[in-house]
């Protein structure tokens, strides 16, 4: 009697495995094929938005390929989540597990865990406004305000997803922000940057010929062939921007190609010191 119940047992467990077991591991085996096609493509779509913009004229991304490159990152995301969440299903199912009996009780659970969830929901709702407003994409250097956090997420973005954006700062470490916590986004890559130089000279100067070299060095880098690719017109001096009892600040501003705000700052700052000092004037700018 023993020998016929494991004969028995024996055989239900080789009918599961060349059953329901072979199923499950179809499945298994097709959510990862399809998890490397569709990575496989999303990385083809990227790499071709990239060699395009490497392979042309243009310094900067476009808004539209940052904005292609961050929706091929999204939709892989939700499609391969999606695919992971029915094979779920359909595993369990294959398991023994009544799948329409669990719906009463997923109804409870669902509810105690759905206050727990609220924040991932809105990190979801939050990242689809991302994404459908353009507010920045792969490639934009943005600055982020979060909330209960003193100062704000500022970097490179690396990565988009419905739930998180990836930055990496000028120091190489990369920064996690959940999309829901997101109160203020200052994109400094969009379209157009401006790059302010508050350029301090001694109360006594002359302020109409502190403007006259501020004029000059603005004239003579957007002539400059390097500096000139960056710059979208001629440098402008703005005025008197702040005055104290020994020293007074004169703006001057530039508009840049998106992102490149900083390097030009820099550039603009090297040229008006070397102009002052060449001037008598001992001030830095």
């Amino acid at each position: 009697m023993t020998g016929q119940l494991a004969a028995s047992s024996g055989a239900d467990i080789t009918s599961w495995l060349r059953g329901n077991g072979l199923e499950i591991v179809l499945y298994v085996v097709g959510a990862m094929l399809f998890s490397r096609f569709a990575t496989s493509v999303r990385d083809r779509i990227t790499r071709k938005i990239d060699a395009g913009f490497q392979s042309s004229d243009s310094l900067v991304r476009s808004e539209a390929a940052k904005h292609r490159h961050a929706l091929a990152q999204v939709v892989t995301w939700v499609l391969l989540s999606l695919v992971y969440f029915l094979v779920g299903l359909e595993v369990l199912r294959r398991f023994g597990f009544p799948i329409g009996g669990l719906v009463a009780p997923a109804a409870v659970i669902g509810a105690a865990v759905g206050f727990g969830a609220q924040r991932v929901v809105q990190d979801l709702l939050a990242g689809f406004f991302l994404i459908t407003e353009r507010q920045y994409g792969f490639g934009d250097v943005v600055r982020i305000a979060v909330t209960g956090q003193a100062e704000p997420a500022e970097g490179t973005v690396e990565d988009v997803t419905l739930r998180i954006t990836t930055l990496r700062n000028a120091d190489g470490e990369v920064i996690t922000v959940p999309n829901g916590q997101i109160v203020k986004v200052t994109n400094l890559s969009k379209d157009w940057a401006r790059a302010a130089i508050d350029v301090p000279v001694p109360a006594t100067a002359d302020i109409t010929k502190v403007n006259e070299i501020l004029h000059e060095v603005g004239s003579q880098a957007f002539q400059d062939r390097r500096l000139k690719t960056l710059l979208l017109d001629e440098p402008t001096v703005m005025g008197l921007e702040d005055l104290t009892v020994d020293q007074m600040n004169i703006r001057m501003v530039a508009r840049t190609l998106p992102g490149k705000q900083f390097e030009v700052g820099r550039e603009l700052r090297v040229r008006v010191a070397a102009a002052l000092r060449r001037e008598g004037m001992s001030e830095n700018a």
